[in-house]
């Protein structure tokens, strides 16, 4: 089963190739320009990215790999909200979706907490469908990621050590 480092490489390697796809093929060799609810789930990823690489340098056991598989689920957890409130916006909403300032400006006006919610109310850009693969689109892609990386964090908090 799950065992060691192995599990924290798989994911820090699935979360730096996430980004990679994310930089370079999007934002790069296509231009598409992140929505806020975007930005919300790359921040997700790199936090996942980050848990991940710590315990691929430190090599947890006992307490602390069930700590780690806590925090490495919960994050996932939290990307996953994220990435299944852009796809209402994008696929079930049907609500006409007003244009918003970029996240940029939101934070340099307003309270973070106003800005969590403002992003998670979504604009016009987060309702569109711009790139999709098989009928999924980046956020559906994305909540995949985020599905297996949740299920590789339960394997880190439940499963047994060797």
């Amino acid at each position: 089963m799950l065992r060691g480092r192995l599990p924290f490489l798989l994911g820090f390697l699935a979360c730096a190739a996430a980004m990679a796809v994310a930089l370079f093929y999007f934002q790069r060799h296509l231009g598409l320009e992140p929505c806020p609810l975007c930005i919300f789930q790359r921040i997700s990823v790199m936090v996942l990215g980050a848990l991940f690489f710590l315990g691929l340098l430190f090599g947890p056991t006992g307490l602390a790999r069930r700590l780690f598989g806590l925090l490495l689920s919960l994050a996932a957890l939290g990307g996953i909200g994220i990435a299944l409130r852009h796809l209402w916006l994008q696929y079930g909403s049907h609500q006409e979706l007003g244009c918003g300032p970029g996240l940029e400006f939101m934070l340099e006006n307003d309270p973070l907490p106003k800005v969590i919610a403002d992003v998670l109310r979504g604009t016009g850009d987060c309702g569109e469908i711009v790139w999709s693969l098989f009928g999924i689109s980046i956020p559906g892609w994305t909540l995949l990621l985020l599905l297996g990386l949740l299920g590789l964090s339960l394997g880190i908090l439940f499963g047994r050590e060797r």
